[in-house]
């Protein structure tokens, strides 16, 4: 075997073009990445409002008695479903309809969300009312995204 002794000629200036695009073809990629890849603080913000913040009320007619269901919201969330206008005859009539609108409230707080509520058959149609009056209080609040024209 005879060893034959290869020369490899660089020369300088073509290296270092080599080494200035290399650099700069990385130097690409990362900002690329940078620029497309979605951040944390993004992402939080993609969250928007599902509501306007306020109070807002819905009428449900016992008998000859108006009850208005009032439900409490802010940007994100549901806060709070309680009872005003209610008086005693109403209460005294209707005995399961405090219990029934507590038991679905907690539900829709705790779901944020009128979907999927439980309610026992012993108050079904009271709670199927209140359900419905909790809705359309709801739909009151909610931001309705315009199409652009």
């Amino acid at each position: 075997m005879s060893a034959k002794t290869k020369i490899v000629v660089l020369h300088m200036k073509e290296l270092i073009y080599t080494l200035i695009f290399a650099g700069l073809g990385i130097l690409l990629v990362i900002l690329l990445l940078f620029m497309f890849l979605p951040r944390e603080k993004e992402r939080k913000t993609e969250e928007t409002a599902n509501y306007v913040a306020g109070v807002y009320t819905s009428s449900v007619l016992f008998g000859d008695h108006t009850v208005d269901v009032q439900v409490i919201v802010d940007e994100n969330r549901i806060q709070s479903i309680s009872m005003t206008n209610l008086n005693e005859t109403v209460t005294t009539m209707y005995p399961l309809m405090e219990p029934a609108l507590e038991h679905i409230g907690q539900q829709v707080i705790d779901r944020q969300s009128t979907e999927g509520i439980t309610y026992s058959t012993d108050n079904q149609y009271t709670s199927v009312v209140l359900l419905n009056a909790i809705e359309n209080a709801l739909s009151k609040a909610r931001i309705v995204d315009e199409p652009e024209e």
